[in-house]
């Protein structure tokens, strides 16, 4: 079991990782997803001290590997880590790049190490490939390696940091089919990952980081289908937000419009949706919201997702509740139903009275 309690990494002044705990269960199989530039790999790198926590305590199986003086070689026989390079030497085979740790680091002789390395090599498929060199590899094989050497150590845990990313596309599947059999063999494995499908199939726990932490975990389907929290909604959904704070009835509709165009054009969004867009937003903030406020006060926010190449606009408006879809006979509201194949109102206790949910056609 491994046990973070606090764990802070400091980056010059920057906390990349920032106060995080957690507890992960052996033969657990974890997916770690999030931006760019969260602490995913920090983190990870973390838990076998290849990055050393300016913070905070990891305990594996009880036993405190961030302690003064811990023997970190305990840690590599525990800890093993695959990573997006794939980091062979070079000028030996294949089968001596899994040889060469458990000679030096396991102490076997050369013939144990043999005998192990040729198992380990057909169980990535690649006895075939024993005596090649690693530039007469493909990528996916140089990677399937890669976990063989990783394996030879016989680790209880194994790190997966970004396996697939620096693969070409016709070499992923092959890494990912020696992965998922890896999930069979009762180890704890942590796969930091930015392909969505593969983190959500793969896994039975899954952590969204973001702000320096686990900003949200479960289970995968359910974090997919349906998050609880805003930030991991936009991410799985790979949402585009634009929006804009209207206080003013001087405001900028000009520029807006133009923006709302670079916005749209940006993200490949077809023109006819975007004459809906643009619509929408003359009719609600130019015409209706501008008769029903005396406080003018609005927060428009068109939302695209690039996983099914949807369209919402969020509308929120008022210090006062005014359901602006009663006004039956308004033409700018009939314009605005023509527009839309979804179009609700709520009622809110916020710092915006009202929500209008739009979904353009």
């Amino acid at each position: 079991m491994i046990e973070v309690k606090n764990l802070t990494k400091i980056y010059r002044v920057n906390p990349i990782v920032n106060d995080l705990s957690v507890t992960i269960n052996d033969g657990e199989i974890i997916s770690i997803i999030g931006p760019s530039g969260c602490g995913k790999s920090t983190f990870i790198k973390c838990l076998n001290m290849l990055e050393k926590p300016t913070k905070g305590q990891i305990f594996i199986d009880g036993e405190e590997i961030t302690a003064p003086g811990y023997d970190l070689c305990k840690v590599s026989r525990k800890v093993g880590m695959v990573f997006q390079q794939f980091n062979l030497f070079n000028h030996m085979t294949a089968i001596e790049n899994i040889m060469i740790p458990q000679v030096d680091i396991l102490k076997l002789s050369r013939q144990e190490a043999y005998e192990k390395s040729m198992e380990l090599l057909k169980k990535v498929h690649l006895s075939q490939k024993a005596f090649s060199y690693p530039d007469q590899l493909s990528g996916g094989q140089q990677q399937r390696i890669a976990i063989a050497r990783t394996l030879a150590m016989d680790p209880e845990i194994i790190l997966f940091d970004e396996p697939i990313s620096a693969l070409d596309p016709t070499m992923v599947d092959e890494v990912k089919a020696v992965i998922r059999d890896l999930t069979h063999s009762g180890k704890t494995m942590l796969i930091v990952t930015h392909d969505m499908e593969f983190a959500r199939t793969i896994a039975n726990r899954l952590f969204y980081m973001d702000e320096g932490g686990i900003y949200e975990q479960g289970d995968p389907e359910e974090i997919f289908t349906n998050p609880q929290k805003e930030k991991t909604r936009q991410f799985v959904n790979k949402l585009k937000i634009l929006q804009f704070e209207i206080d003013d009835r001087n405001y900028d509709f000009y520029g807006a419009y133009s923006t709302i165009r670079s916005y749209c054009l940006k993200n490949q969004i077809p023109f006819t949706k975007i004459n809906h867009i643009e619509s929408i937003f003359e009719e609600i903030c130019q015409v209706i919201l501008m008769e029903k406020l005396e406080d003018y006060k609005v927060n428009f926010r068109i939302i695209y997702s690039q996983k099914d190449g949807n369209v919402e606009i969020n509308v929120l408006y008022g210090n006062k509740p005014i359901n602006i879809l009663d006004d039956n006979d308004s033409l700018s509201l009939k314009i605005v139903r023509g527009f839309s194949s979804d179009l609700d109102y709520e009622q809110l206790n916020e710092a915006y009275a009202n929500k209008l949910y739009i979904k353009v056609i």
